[in-house]
């Protein structure tokens, strides 16, 4: 039995951590982190820097390993998705087979929340499918869903109105927007949305020193924000962000 933390550690600022978290920061032995080329050595930066600043007295291992990639070409988008999490679930399967030991705990430091739009639970579904048998304990996190709310000062719900969750790729079969959060949208869907009712709170790279806010009706800014995301990608080689779209009452 391998013993594994999947740690939420917030969209990106070390204070967002919780007591939780930081307790179990301090109980794991060893620590897994995927490196996703250097485009993204931010990621795995911040990732050190979190685990350096709650334990500064050392006592603990950190596996750096390149990470697998998606198709994102692929017209089967689901099939792709699958594929890739057979990947990963292979490079995991190996590093808690080779990396841990009876006494070690195993750690994977995970955006905002490991249950909200992160696939690492599949993952291990798969893992465990492999033979591997795994004790696991899930320490939620603030996510970016929530940065981004406090950060525009808005609250995500609204007096008996409910909130949609969606990937940026669903935007666009919705038949009408009142209150959506709207994440991993790398295709700027808000930009074919012409309804002159909705507001949209967007922020990127949240939790983090590269901030980036901007609000407003979305027929106004809609521009703005395409032109901010694609200035900072191009700065950072990657980007982050989400955002809210709410009908004006």
């Amino acid at each position: 039995m391998r013993d594994l933390l999947l740690i939420g550690i917030g969209p990106g600022d070390p204070r967002q951590i919780t007591y939780e978290a930081v307790e179990a920061l301090r109980r794991a032995t060893v620590f897994f982190v995927l490196d996703k080329g250097t485009d993204k050595d931010e990621l795995v930066r911040l990732r050190k820097a979190i685990v350096e600043r709650y334990r500064p007295e050392g006592g603990y291992r950190l596996v750096q390993v390149a990470d697998t990639a998606r198709d994102s070409q692929a017209l089967d988008y689901l099939g792709a998705v699958q594929d890739w999490h057979r990947q990963r679930a292979s490079l995991y399967a190996r590093l808690i087979a080779d990396e841990l030991g009876p006494a070690d705990i195993g750690a994977f430091l995970l955006w905002g929340d490991p249950c909200l739009y992160d696939s690492t639970l599949r993952m291990l579904d798969l893992v465990r499918e492999r033979g591997i048998a795994l004790r696991l304990q899930v320490i939620p996190g603030i996510s970016s869903v929530q940065a981004l709310a406090a950060r525009h000062q808005v609250p995500l719900n609204r007096i008996g109105e409910p909130l949609t969750v969606l990937p940026g790729r669903r935007l666009a079969e919705l038949e009408r927007i009142d209150n959506v959060v709207v994440m991993l949208d790398g295709h700027c869907a808000f930009a074919a949305v012409e309804d002159p009712g909705l507001v949209i709170y967007w922020g990127a790279y949240l939790g983090t020193q590269d901030e980036v806010l901007i609000a407003g009706p979305l027929q106004a800014v809609k521009a703005q924000i395409i032109q901010a995301r694609e200035q900072a990608r191009l700065r950072s080689g990657w980007i982050m962000d989400t955002y809210l779209l709410r009908r004006e009452l």
